[in-house]
């Protein structure tokens, strides 16, 4: 069985049952245990002189553990790499969780408030309504590329190795791959490094996501929008969403009490958003899943 046939079982299987909380209320989830490891390297490694290097080290470590384990697991057999392809590619656990914010802004904005702060992690107790309704538009389209698009790209590209090698870094970058006083020097290089093997997917991410909302003519000012955005990569699907539901994005927000100015993505759309909006974006989410399936389809046909 070819890797592009495992990878389309493993989409169609996630895609279809998600992540099960009967299974993952009884067994730590490969995410959990991944970011475990990467809380115990940080706490052993990020004290004392020489911190650069020592984050160096840290995703060194983190980039072999996990090539090392896909080359491992990947020997049991196609029917292991599907099911961890499968669990490892969220695409029906991302768009679950938008589901529930925008759910929870249907009750009470403090509903509302409490879903979004499960997938960001920007301050959100004092937020509105279309401020939680952008951070969780924002999150989904960032996630799509992080979750889905990269994950399969580098399963496409080098296996269960290339998958789990992927997932390492970017729990990593998740975790410690922050401009603050405790992380910036040891996170340095697991941030830079996920911003490398986040390159095309994030673009290939814009580009189907501008495929499927029928914006592709606007993808010069996509591609401006996602330069102003303060990650190399998260822009250019957020852009691109942007654009597809006529909506602006991103814009100030808060981190830890300091509120910052970013800048704005698509200035002209509409930014008073509610509920209804998040469940366009998770059709619009679905569909980009769908065209990344079709091609994936193409691809195993001919070659």
């Amino acid at each position: 069985m070819s890797t592009a046939e495992i990878l389309l079982i493993a989409l169609v299987l996630d895609a279809l049952l998600g992540e099960p909380d009967w299974l993952w209320s009884r067994l730590p989830h490969p995410a959990v245990l991944m970011g475990q490891f990467v809380s115990w390297l940080e706490k052993r490694l990020n004290t004392g002189h020489g911190r650069r290097a020592k984050g160096l080290l840290a995703v060194t470590l983190l980039t072999c553990l996990g090539l090392s384990l896909g080359w491992l697991l990947s020997l049991l057999g196609p029917l292991v790499e599907i099911l961890i392809a499968a669990i490892l590619v969220a695409q029906r656990s991302l768009v679950e969780h938008l589901r529930a914010v925008a759910t929870g802004l249907t009750v009470s904005l403090d509903q509302g408030r409490r879903a979004v702060a499960m997938i960001v992690s920007r301050d959100t107790e004092t937020m509105t309504g279309p401020q939680v309704a952008r951070s969780a538009i924002e999150s989904g389209s960032e996630n799509m590329s992080d979750g889905v698009v990269a994950p399969a790209f580098w399963f496409l590209l080098a296996g269960l190795p290339g998958l789990l090698a992927y997932k390492m870094i970017n729990t990593g970058d998740s975790m410690i791959g922050y401009r603050t006083p405790r992380y910036e020097q040891f996170g340095w290089a697991t941030a830079r490094l996920d911003d490398l093997v986040n390159l095309i997917p994030a673009r290939l991410t814009g580009l189907l996501i501008a495929l499927v909302g029928g914006v592709l003519r606007d993808w010069p000012a996509i591609a401006r929008d996602a330069a102003k955005h303060r990650s190399p990569n998260a822009g250019w699907p957020e852009s691109a969403t942007a654009r597809a539901l006529g909506l602006s994005l991103a814009g100030p927000r808060s981190y830890d009490g300091e509120m910052r100015d970013f800048s704005w993505v698509n200035t002209a759309g509409a930014k008073s958003i509610t509920g209804p909006a998040i469940l366009r974006c998770c059709a619009l989410l679905w569909m980009t899943w769908g065209l990344g399936l079709a091609l994936l389809v193409a691809f195993t046909l001919i070659f």
